[in-house]
């Protein structure tokens, strides 16, 4: 698909640079609010760096991911928005 993931990087602050086989790239912020439940490990900033690509999603060990679709509307969406002088 489209939004699948080809490049992941962590970054600070719970973000991630990421880039989609379309060419499509950007920055996806995690808030640590929502880092809950099953999303809890990723708190951990050296458990955050472990970060990998599964098959064109977002992945961490323990068969954690983010869904590649909803990442790619955020960035997409950031493209969009009006430059602020």
């Amino acid at each position: 698909m489209y939004w699948d993931v080809i490049e992941v990087k962590p970054e600070p602050d719970y973000c991630l640079f990421v880039q989609f086989k379309d060419g499509l790239k950007g920055r996806v912020r995690l808030r640590r609010e929502d880092l809950t439940g099953a999303l809890a490990p990723l708190r951990d900033v050296q458990f955050f760096k472990q970060v990998f690509i599964d098959y064109g999603a977002v992945a961490w060990p323990g068969e954690i991911d983010l869904a590649p679709d909803a990442m790619y509307a955020q960035v997409a969406s950031q493209c969009h928005e009006p430059q602020q002088a």
